[in-house]
């Protein structure tokens, strides 16, 4: 079984170690460097941020993914040397109108969510502006970081000899009835079995017409240089996030601005997210900025990804369309794609992310 996978972002490179895991011949294409756009530019926070704001379908990925990536980030590390530092750093939310709905959610659904008070609170992120009376807390809630994940995996990829071909464009499908039998790029044909769109907020370029369609959102982040250990914990409020890392980078984010294929960061968009920072955590307001930066997430109009193969042509299999939550479930998506390509029971029911015209 021949696979060409087009696209070299998270989604995309595990996609090629697991089906190089069951045998596949697999060859990766990317039109740039693999691992440099949206899995790259993301925060790494292994969670949606409002997780019972999401449709039962993304909480399925999400769960399965979340179990299993303290284990994956291990072997990546042993495997290849680069540590995508896995932490359980939590999650706080200060919104003050989601503890009914987390509350049941939580139940619902098996996941840790308490509601602290205001002593609590400061107990359990000293960094914490004192404004918010009580919050919720995620305590299971862990982060990674997206550039050492790809890197990792990057490398993997070639200590199993997984072909990776950089700076290929893929301009179209090559059919032969309504089966697939390669790619045209744009320095000629690459033939397979099999083609994997995992393209990211591209994917609807090669496969227009769909339902699911993939437009990109733009989303811009900052960090700041701090003392390691001055912000303990992930904390979100009104759809900002501050996650801090080991060595003491904070990063601060993100817009969702809906500006086409424009990756340009803008100085308004800079200085919002250092005052949402800041309203978290005063110590921020005394940081300069010492990165900004933007990505484009692929978006799908439900929030549900596109996972599973084409209803019309045979042979093409897509996965993209995760929105905000490529990471957290990435594991998940991968390996139900690889269930449908393979013949194997899927690890949740797939319906819910049929790719429907």
């Amino acid at each position: 079984m021949d696979c060409l996978i087009v696209g070299g972002g998270l989604i995309g490179m595990l996609c090629a170690r697991e089906l190089a895991s069951e045998g596949a011949k697999v060859r990766l294409v990317d039109k740039g460097v693999p691992g440099r756009e949206a899995s790259w530019a993301g925060g790494g926070i292994l969670s949606p941020l409002y997780p019972w704001r999401y449709p039962p379908a993304v909480t399925a990925l999400a769960r399965w993914s979340q179990q299993r990536y303290a284990d994956f980030a291990r072997q990546l590390r042993d495997e290849t040397g680069v540590d995508p530092e896995w932490e359980r750093s939590g999650l706080l939310i200060l919104d003050e109108d989601e503890p009914a709905k987390a509350l049941q959610w939580a139940r619902e659904n098996g996941v840790v969510v308490e509601k602290l008070d205001t002593d609590a609170l400061q107990a359990c992120e000293p960094a914490l502006a004192p404004r918010w009376p009580a919050v919720l807390w995620l305590p299971q809630v862990a982060q990674l970081r997206n550039p050492r994940l790809l890197r990792a995996l990057k490398r993997s990829l070639a200590q199993r000899k997984i072909d990776v071909a950089e700076h290929v464009s893929v301009e179209r499908l090559i059919t032969a009835g309504n089966r697939v039998t390669g790619v045209e790029t744009a320095t000629g044909r690459m033939m397979a079995d099999r083609v994997v769109l995992t393209a990211g907020a591209w994917s609807g370029a090669l496969v227009p017409g769909l339902q699911c369609t993939i437009e990109p959102v733009q989303g811009q982040i900052i960090a700041f240089k701090t003392a390691p250990g001055l912000v303990r914990r992930i904390v979100l409020n009104e759809g900002y996030y501050v996650i801090p890392r080991r060595d003491g980078l904070v990063l601060a984010g993100s817009t969702l601005e809906y500006r086409g294929f424009d990756k340009a960061v803008t100085a308004e968009a800079c200085q919002r997210l250092q005052r949402e920072a800041s309203r978290m955590i005063p110590a921020l307001a005394d940081v300069g900025v010492e990165y900004h930066w933007a990505g484009l997430r692929p978006g799908s109009p439900s929030g549900i990804p596109c996972i599973g193969e084409h209803p019309r042509i045979q042979g093409v299999f897509i996965n993209t369309g995760h929105f905000r939550n490529g990471v957290v479930t990435a594991l998940a998506s991968v390996r139900l794609l690889t269930d449908l390509i393979v013949g194997r029971k899927p690890i949740v029911i797939p319906e819910p992310y049929d790719i429907l015209e």
